[in-house]
């Protein structure tokens, strides 16, 4: 058995889609979707620590403190629980950063793009065992993992496309950005960040994610600009003068 910090007391991004009951039926779905959210979690944490492969459902009912009977009513098997919770988990992940967008006063484009970044990374920074799930085991875990990963980068992409929309409407001089690329933008944050997750003691990763988010919102702005914008932090402008000045020299 693999020895799992309990659920309980526990800061959950499972929990964030769970509403208070309004009636009684209420109370009984509540009652549920708080046993899943339990599940999810201990299968985060187990999954985490172990591995795909050598995670138990043994492991999982005892980290989420349910009996196996319990487990069975609400999942098939491990691999029906892991996707369950990786798709929960990625979509109250995707509703926090809408929620900080919609929390802005009128910001432009830049703002969106990096207010979306620094939430994502502090989601992760919060949630450690699920970032591992996120980005790193999901890969190991078979072909419906696989395809519910497909579904969540699709929703990732089309957010950098409508970003890279409304950087045109305020710019119609900017090109038009290919889903390929944008479909290499979603995938290079991925790797950067599951690159630190790889190299760094989990007490260091939140630091480190901290200092990756200019990275981040760095490439992603030289992406959806062409490269006009981007590469440290410098304007389109100043960027234009440091490629007149490399042209001269040449």
């Amino acid at each position: 058995m693999v020895c799992c910090s309990p659920v309980a007391g526990t800061r959950s991004l499972f929990l964030q889609s769970i509403r208070a009951p309004l009636d009684w039926d209420d109370v009984r779905a509540t009652t549920t979707e708080i046993t899943r959210a339990r599940i999810f979690e201990a299968i985060a944490s187990v999954v985490s620590q172990r591995g795909y492969a050598a995670a138990t459902i043994a492991d999982v009912v005892k980290a989420a403190g349910v009996s196996r009977r319990t487990f069975y009513e609400h999942f098939d098997d491990k691999e029906d629980c892991f996707v369950e919770a990786y798709r929960t988990g990625c979509e109250n992940g995707i509703a926090q950063i809408d929620a900080a967008l919609r929390a802005l006063d009128d910001p432009d484009w830049r703002t969106r793009l990096r207010v979306s970044l620094e939430t994502y990374a502090a989601l992760l920074t919060a949630e450690p065992h699920f970032a591992r799930v996120l980005l790193i085991e999901v890969l190991g875990a078979g072909a419906r993992a696989l395809a519910m990963r497909e579904r969540i980068l699709a929703i990732y992409v089309d957010h950098y496309r409508r970003l890279h929309a409304l950087a045109r409407e305020e710019d119609a001089q900017l090109s038009e950005v290919p889903d390929d690329f944008l479909r290499g933008l979603v995938g290079g944050i991925a790797e950067l960040v599951q690159k630190c997750l790889l190299d760094r003691p989990e007490e260091e990763v939140a630091e480190r994610l901290g200092a990756l988010t200019p990275t981040l919102v760095d490439f992603a702005m030289t992406i959806l600009t062409r490269g006009r914008e981007g590469g440290g932090g410098r304007s389109g402008a100043e960027l234009a003068s440091l490629d007149g000045r490399r042209r001269r020299a040449a």
